[in-house]
Protein backbone atom coordinates (compact mmCIF):
# COMPACT_ATOMS: atom_id res chain seq x y z
CA UNK A 1 0.00 0.00 0.00
CA UNK A 2 1.31 3.33 -0.96
CA UNK A 3 -0.92 5.54 -0.60
CA UNK A 4 -4.31 5.41 2.00
CA UNK A 5 -6.57 8.52 1.57
CA UNK A 6 -6.46 10.87 4.90
CA UNK A 7 -9.13 13.35 3.31
CA UNK A 8 -8.16 15.86 6.28
CA UNK A 9 -4.65 16.39 5.65
CA UNK A 10 -3.26 19.18 4.13
CA UNK A 11 0.16 17.67 3.54
CA UNK A 12 -1.96 14.78 0.90
CA UNK A 13 -4.50 17.06 -0.55
CA UNK A 14 -5.07 20.66 -1.38
CA UNK A 15 -8.54 21.92 -1.37
CA UNK A 16 -10.76 24.04 -3.67
CA UNK A 17 -8.39 24.74 -6.69
CA UNK A 18 -7.15 22.49 -9.42
CA UNK A 19 -4.93 22.48 -13.21
CA UNK A 20 -8.01 20.72 -14.68
CA UNK A 21 -9.98 23.95 -14.45
CA UNK A 22 -9.18 27.34 -16.12
CA UNK A 23 -6.41 29.64 -13.95
CA UNK A 24 -7.08 26.90 -11.34
CA UNK A 25 -10.72 27.81 -10.83
CA UNK A 26 -12.69 28.55 -9.18
CA UNK A 27 -15.22 28.18 -12.02
CA UNK A 28 -15.24 26.43 -15.41
CA UNK A 29 -18.34 26.73 -17.73
CA UNK A 30 -16.62 25.34 -20.70
CA UNK A 31 -17.08 21.76 -19.04
CA UNK A 32 -20.58 22.71 -18.62
CA UNK A 33 -20.03 22.78 -14.96
CA UNK A 34 -21.64 24.95 -12.66
CA UNK A 35 -19.18 24.71 -10.11
CA UNK A 36 -17.67 27.47 -8.11
CA UNK A 37 -14.33 25.94 -6.12
CA UNK A 38 -14.48 26.39 -2.57
CA UNK A 39 -11.64 25.16 0.23
CA UNK A 40 -14.25 25.48 2.91
CA UNK A 41 -13.33 22.14 4.59
CA UNK A 42 -17.02 21.41 5.20
CA UNK A 43 -17.29 20.61 1.35
CA UNK A 44 -14.95 17.90 1.34
CA UNK A 45 -12.44 16.97 4.29
CA UNK A 46 -14.40 14.85 5.87
CA UNK A 47 -15.04 12.53 3.10
CA UNK A 48 -18.42 13.68 1.99
CA UNK A 49 -18.11 15.95 -1.12
CA UNK A 50 -20.63 18.56 -1.15
CA UNK A 51 -22.33 21.34 -3.07
CA UNK A 52 -24.76 23.84 -2.40
CA UNK A 53 -26.36 26.83 -4.68
CA UNK A 54 -25.48 30.75 -4.78
CA UNK A 55 -27.72 32.92 -5.75
CA UNK A 56 -25.75 33.73 -8.67
CA UNK A 57 -26.88 30.27 -9.87
CA UNK A 58 -23.36 28.57 -9.41
CA UNK A 59 -23.06 26.04 -7.12
CA UNK A 60 -19.89 26.13 -3.85
CA UNK A 61 -18.67 22.83 -4.47
CA UNK A 62 -15.87 20.53 -2.81
CA UNK A 63 -12.86 19.19 -4.01
CA UNK A 64 -9.81 17.66 -3.46
CA UNK A 65 -6.64 16.56 -5.65
CA UNK A 66 -3.17 15.77 -4.71
CA UNK A 67 -1.78 18.13 -7.43
CA UNK A 68 0.78 21.27 -5.23
CA UNK A 69 0.58 19.11 -1.76
CA UNK A 70 3.15 19.17 0.28
CA UNK A 71 3.03 14.87 -0.16
CA UNK A 72 2.65 15.28 -3.96
CA UNK A 73 1.32 11.86 -4.60
CA UNK A 74 0.80 10.49 -7.91
CA UNK A 75 -0.64 7.41 -9.47
CA UNK A 76 1.75 5.78 -11.47
CA UNK A 77 1.35 3.01 -14.29
CA UNK A 78 0.84 -0.79 -12.34
CA UNK A 79 -1.14 1.01 -9.68
CA UNK A 80 -4.09 -0.55 -8.66
CA UNK A 81 -6.38 1.80 -7.33
CA UNK A 82 -9.55 1.19 -4.57
CA UNK A 83 -12.19 3.30 -3.86
CA UNK A 84 -15.59 2.93 -2.00
CA UNK A 85 -18.54 5.29 -2.43
CA UNK A 86 -21.64 6.35 -1.82
CA UNK A 87 -23.37 7.77 -4.70
CA UNK A 88 -25.84 11.32 -4.76
CA UNK A 89 -29.16 11.30 -4.98
CA UNK A 90 -30.52 14.65 -6.32
CA UNK A 91 -30.19 15.12 -10.24
CA UNK A 92 -27.49 17.56 -11.20
CA UNK A 93 -24.55 16.44 -9.23
CA UNK A 94 -21.80 15.27 -11.10
CA UNK A 95 -19.60 13.04 -8.82
CA UNK A 96 -16.02 11.41 -10.04
CA UNK A 97 -12.53 10.42 -8.75
CA UNK A 98 -9.85 11.15 -11.31
CA UNK A 99 -6.56 11.75 -12.64
CA UNK A 100 -4.72 15.01 -13.77
CA UNK A 101 -1.51 15.83 -15.14
CA UNK A 102 0.15 18.74 -17.68
CA UNK A 103 -3.18 19.36 -18.77
CA UNK A 104 -4.48 15.90 -19.51
CA UNK A 105 -3.32 12.41 -18.39
CA UNK A 106 -7.03 12.05 -17.29
CA UNK A 107 -8.05 8.28 -16.60
CA UNK A 108 -11.98 8.51 -14.60
CA UNK A 109 -11.92 5.50 -11.87
CA UNK A 110 -15.67 6.81 -12.19
CA UNK A 111 -18.15 9.49 -13.29
CA UNK A 112 -21.61 9.50 -11.63
CA UNK A 113 -24.81 11.19 -13.21
CA UNK A 114 -28.57 10.42 -11.16
CA UNK A 115 -30.58 11.11 -14.34
CA UNK A 116 -28.52 7.72 -15.47
CA UNK A 117 -29.56 6.05 -12.75
CA UNK A 118 -28.20 2.47 -12.85
CA UNK A 119 -25.01 4.07 -15.13
CA UNK A 120 -20.96 4.20 -14.57
CA UNK A 121 -19.27 6.17 -17.00
CA UNK A 122 -15.30 4.60 -16.82
CA UNK A 123 -12.88 6.44 -19.33
CA UNK A 124 -9.19 6.32 -20.41
CA UNK A 125 -8.83 9.55 -22.41
CA UNK A 126 -4.91 9.11 -22.10
CA UNK A 127 -4.75 6.55 -25.06
CA UNK A 128 -8.81 6.32 -25.81
CA UNK A 129 -11.65 3.94 -24.40
CA UNK A 130 -14.83 4.18 -22.61
CA UNK A 131 -17.02 2.19 -21.15
CA UNK A 132 -20.95 2.92 -20.51
CA UNK A 133 -21.61 0.44 -17.42
CA UNK A 134 -25.23 -0.17 -16.36
CA UNK A 135 -26.12 -2.38 -13.28
CA UNK A 136 -28.92 -2.60 -10.99
CA UNK A 137 -26.35 -2.32 -8.14
CA UNK A 138 -25.82 1.25 -9.68
CA UNK A 139 -28.27 3.81 -8.40
CA UNK A 140 -28.98 7.01 -6.78
CA UNK A 141 -28.12 6.31 -2.67
CA UNK A 142 -25.69 2.61 -3.54
CA UNK A 143 -23.08 2.27 -2.24
CA UNK A 144 -20.55 0.79 -4.82
CA UNK A 145 -16.94 -0.64 -4.36
CA UNK A 146 -14.81 0.73 -7.20
CA UNK A 147 -11.03 -1.22 -8.48
CA UNK A 148 -8.84 0.27 -11.51
CA UNK A 149 -5.71 -1.06 -12.49
CA UNK A 150 -3.49 1.60 -14.68
CA UNK A 151 -2.28 -1.06 -16.86
CA UNK A 152 0.64 -0.49 -19.46
CA UNK A 153 -1.38 -1.74 -21.90
CA UNK A 154 -4.35 -2.04 -20.61
CA UNK A 155 -6.57 0.19 -17.60
CA UNK A 156 -8.77 -2.55 -16.25
CA UNK A 157 -12.21 -1.87 -14.13
CA UNK A 158 -13.96 -3.12 -11.48
CA UNK A 159 -17.09 -2.71 -10.23
CA UNK A 160 -18.23 -4.13 -6.63
CA UNK A 161 -15.86 -7.09 -7.27
CA UNK A 162 -16.52 -7.77 -10.75
CA UNK A 163 -13.95 -7.19 -13.60
CA UNK A 164 -16.32 -4.91 -16.38
CA UNK A 165 -14.87 -3.52 -18.48
CA UNK A 166 -10.56 -3.65 -20.17
CA UNK A 167 -9.63 -0.86 -22.45
CA UNK A 168 -7.04 -2.20 -24.19
CA UNK A 169 -5.30 1.01 -24.54
CA UNK A 170 -3.89 1.35 -21.34
CA UNK A 171 -1.46 4.17 -19.96
CA UNK A 172 1.94 3.77 -21.11
CA UNK A 173 4.64 2.53 -19.58
CA UNK A 174 6.01 6.01 -17.58
CA UNK A 175 2.28 7.64 -17.18
CA UNK A 176 1.96 8.97 -13.66
CA UNK A 177 -0.75 10.99 -12.92
CA UNK A 178 -2.26 13.08 -9.72
CA UNK A 179 -5.60 12.75 -8.20
CA UNK A 180 -8.81 14.14 -8.01
CA UNK A 181 -11.65 14.03 -5.76
CA UNK A 182 -14.63 15.69 -6.33
CA UNK A 183 -18.80 16.84 -7.09
CA UNK A 184 -19.12 18.72 -10.24
CA UNK A 185 -22.54 20.25 -10.88
CA UNK A 186 -24.20 19.78 -14.32
CA UNK A 187 -24.79 23.03 -16.12
CA UNK A 188 -27.73 21.69 -18.39
CA UNK A 189 -25.56 20.48 -21.73
CA UNK A 190 -25.64 17.02 -21.53
CA UNK A 191 -27.19 16.41 -18.20
CA UNK A 192 -29.78 18.28 -16.39
CA UNK A 193 -28.82 20.97 -14.21
CA UNK A 194 -30.41 20.62 -10.54
CA UNK A 195 -34.13 21.23 -10.81
CA UNK A 196 -35.04 25.05 -9.02
CA UNK A 197 -36.33 23.55 -5.26
CA UNK A 198 -32.78 21.80 -5.11
CA UNK A 199 -30.37 24.28 -2.76
CA UNK A 200 -27.55 20.89 -1.47
CA UNK A 201 -25.74 17.83 -3.48
CA UNK A 202 -23.17 15.13 -1.28
CA UNK A 203 -22.02 12.15 -1.82
CA UNK A 204 -19.26 10.16 0.20
CA UNK A 205 -15.92 8.38 -0.25
CA UNK A 206 -15.37 6.59 2.43
CA UNK A 207 -12.20 5.04 1.43
CA UNK A 208 -9.32 5.41 -1.02
CA UNK A 209 -6.41 4.06 -1.23
CA UNK A 210 -3.40 3.09 -4.21
CA UNK A 211 -1.74 -0.51 -3.62
CA UNK A 212 1.87 -0.41 -5.94
CA UNK A 213 3.74 -3.99 -6.83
Amino acid sequence: MVFTADFASTTQWVAGRSSAYPDGGPVNPGDNKLDYLVADPSYSRGGVFRATRNPDGTWNSGLLTTEGSAEGFMVRAGDVLEASVRLPTGVGAWPAIWTWRDGDQEVDIFEYHPDNPDLLELSNHVHGGQSYFRDTRVAPGASVDLRVKFGARSVTWWVNGARVFRDRGGVGRNWQAYLIVNLSVSAGRYHPQPPADLTELSYEVSALRVRRH
